[in-house]
């Protein structure tokens, strides 16, 4: 059975979150923190051997004591983010175990994720070599001009919205970021579609919200009481989170 390590970059600015003093991934929904949310398919999953949560050096020393007893449970591991996102995960990489086959990126503002949809990635990525979660878009898009007038209206018919995890062969994975200069991807196939590696689709669920503003923290808690009750109450941890 391949091994996977997952990275939840948690080292952004959250620039447009506002509705608490806490930066998105450590503000609660559901009465516990959106990152641990988004940690919990992956923290009992048979094919888990590692987690890294990436962490802003002005966030380090809160968080290590906010979540000493979750971090000590179940042996996750911490790294340093960097100015972009893509050195975050590049910050993480570094840490990465040996014997480690595969590694998914999840964002730690996605806390409404199922086991069934890690597990379909997976395997389309041990498959594949890179694959994601995504959803075909269904509305009419419209490329705007500078001025905020419609410049064209852009054929929807192959076009994805992508998600997370995304999830690659370490190898695969590793070379990208060897060869990434001074690129800054958005995400982390951006990065692996520059070498040339396909990268392949698996369709996710429109209920697997990035929390980016103030209003998705409200969508993503209705999003969690529309999971199958079994997923959305699984037990994450023995700890109760404090505020």
């Amino acid at each position: 059975m391949s091994q996977f390590a997952v990275i939840l970059p948690a080292a952004g600015s959250s620039s447009r979150f506002k509705l608490q003093p806490r930066k998105k991934p450590f503000v609660e929904i559901a009465g516990r923190a959106v990152w641990l949310r988004a940690a919990d398919p992956f923290l009992n999953h048979p094919r888990v051997a590692q987690m890294i949560v990436v962490i802003s050096p002005s966030d380090h020393e809160w968080f290590r004591e906010h979540y000493a007893p979750h971090l000590a449970f179940h042996n996750i591991d911490v790294a340093l983010g960097g100015a972009e996102r893509a050195d975050s995960v590049g910050n993480a990489l570094a840490l990465l175990r040996p014997g480690i086959d595969h590694v998914a990126v999840h964002d730690a503002a996605r806390p409404v994720l199922t086991v069934e949809w890690v597990n379909r990635v997976f395997d389309a990525a041990e498959r594949d070599g890179a694959a994601l979660l995504a959803t075909p878009i269904t509305s009419t898009i419209k490329r705007g001009g500078a001025d905020g007038k419609v410049v064209e209206t852009v054929p929807r018919a192959g076009l994805w919205a992508a998600q997370t995890p995304q999830v690659f062969r370490r190898s695969v994975l590793e070379e990208a970021y060897a060869r990434r200069g001074n690129l800054q991807p958005t995400d982390e196939a951006s990065l692996v579609e520059s070498l040339g590696q396909p990268v392949t689709l698996v369709e996710g669920s429109p209920l697997n919200i990035k929390i980016t503003a103030d209003e998705d923290l409200r969508f993503a808690e209705l999003a969690l009481q529309a999971l199958p009750p079994a997923v959305s109450s699984r037990p994450l941890h023995p700890f109760a989170d404090e505020t």
